[in-house]
């Protein structure tokens, strides 16, 4: 039933993609030949014309991008960032098509470049829009009781814990648990509502007599060798079944698996810079990115350089010892915020509120980042990149990684000058284990769209540090 449920619903979705897609195709077409009024070198009809190949690229785009995904599973921004991509690349295959047949086809010549860029950004507005408003739409049927999915838990772990505090968390995936199968615990027992209602010997009756929409299969590491009854019981019911497994905070959110001969093999941890490629694409991006940001911002840099040096002794930079890439120490460029200290007090912990030791102009440069700029320099030396881990002191270091486990894996990629924890509010005087947190999802899932993403959420909302004192 879930299953025809999720099969209409994505016809739908095709449907509306078809609607929004014409939309603002006709749209960018209106705005670039009605109301800019440029004269037109097509007619209307070549125009909707070549939305013939366009609807059915954008839909197999969609696809490939995830968006026909069940939004119980996909995240709001997630898919707001799949939309961005499918259109970036459409817009791509279109533009190389046109550049390609330009020599042969006159149609190739003539067509609008800047209504295709038009048709680009509404195509994104709109469909983000639309998608938005059915996700309010499915969130307001599942609190109202309806297109629920019904669950059972087998086996009472720490996993079991995590996904009700999930559920519960986010009533909009619209999942209700019927209960948890347990041979520990007595039955009765309960969490947050949710009771323990039998043994796992009693899964094939209750299979038998509920319809459920998905068995969880969440049972304490000690416990696998009932696996393989569990799971002929659930695929007997024919109920989709899915693994959580209890030592999830040891392996990655992404695990990475490898296939020897027929045995799968689960990699701890997953680090996509590893790989040449990769690691040559993200230095290439750094070292283009931090000669363009010094060329933009020098005016800004120039004019610090001679507040700081005007208005306080001492050096105009300060450098600070940070621990990098595996684990090497490298010297960390700051515009110098504070008066010259001795190296004692400079052990001292975090910086706090109306430090003494932050000059007026110090106070202004800590709260707008401008601080940071010279860690540009550090970026094209190789010391660090544009976006990563941010870098500690190693006396910080030496601490944290006796008391925060997996701490020390953010070493194994270069430091930032922002990061993913830092544009998600984990800056300066907050939690270090929810950053590790951050950190970790950041090395275990980078691509170069997650980069440019986070550099863009750093311009709209990273600059200003209301925890830097």
């Amino acid at each position: 039933m879930i299953k025809d449920n999720q099969r209409y619903f994505n016809r739908l979705q095709v449907v509306v993609d078809v609607l929004v897609i014409c939309v603002s195709y006709v749209l960018s077409w209106a705005f670039k030949f009605l109301v800019l009024r440029d004269p037109r070198g097509l007619s209307f009809q070549q125009y909707m014309l070549t939305l013939v190949g366009i609807i059915p690229l954008y839909l197999v785009l969609y696809l490939a991008f995830n968006l026909y995904t069940p939004k119980r599973v996909q995240g709001r921004r997630l898919e707001s960032g799949n939309v961005v991509k499918a259109n970036t690349v459409g817009l791509l295959l279109i533009m190389g098509v046109f550049f390609l047949l330009r020599d042969y086809n006159d149609y190739a010549t003539e067509y609008s470049r800047s209504m295709l860029f038009y048709f680009y950004v509404i195509n994104i507005v709109l469909e983000t829009l639309v998608r938005n408003l059915i996700r309010l739409f499915l969130r307001h049927l599942r609190r109202s009781g309806f297109n629920l999915r019904h669950i059972i838990f087998v086996g009472y772990s720490s996993a079991a814990e995590e996904f009700i505090d999930r559920i519960f968390a986010n009533p909009q995936w619209g999942y209700r648990v019927y209960g948890i199968l347990d041979d520990n615990r007595e039955i009765g027992y309960t969490y947050k509502g949710v009771q323990v209602i039998g043994t796992t010997e009693e899964l094939g009756e209750i299979l038998e007599n509920n319809r459920l929409d998905e068995i969880a299969i969440t049972m304490a590491l000690r416990e696998y060798y009932k696996l393989k009854r569990i799971v002929a019981t659930c695929e007997k019911s024919g109920v989709h079944t899915k693994f959580v497994p209890d030592y999830n905070d040891i392996i990655p959110t992404r695990p990475y698996t490898e296939d020897l001969q027929g045995l799968p093999v689960i990699n701890i941890r997953h680090v996509p810079l590893t790989n040449t490629f990769n690691r040559v694409c993200k230095r290439t991006m750094d070292v283009a990115g931090a000669a363009v940001t010094i060329v933009i911002f020098s005016p800004i840099m120039l004019v610090t350089a001679i507040l700081v040096k005007s208005t306080s002794r001492g050096p105009l930079i300060y450098k600070q010892e940070r621990v990098g890439l595996h684990n090497q120490t490298f010297q960390m460029y700051k515009f110098r915020s504070m008066e010259v200290q001795s190296a004692s007090s400079e052990k001292r912990a975090w910086t706090v509120r109306n430090d003494p030791r932050v000059t007026k102009v110090g106070r202004v440069i800590r709260r707008t980042s401008i601080d940071e700029l010279p860690q540009l320099f550090n970026v094209l030396k190789g010391d660090m990149s544009l976006v990563g881990p941010r870098p500690e002191r190693p006396l910080f270091v030496e601490k944290f990684r006796e008391e925060i486990p997996r701490y020390m894996i953010k070493h194994q990629v270069r430091p930032g000058m922002t990061g993913w924890a830092q544009v998600n509010g984990y800056r300066g005087d907050t939690s270090i284990k929810k950053r590790i947190e951050y950190d970790l999802y950041y090395i275990e899932n980078w691509t170069i769209g997650l980069d440019i993403r986070i550099l863009i959420q750093t311009f709209f909302k990273g600059f200003v540090n209301k925890n830097a004192y």
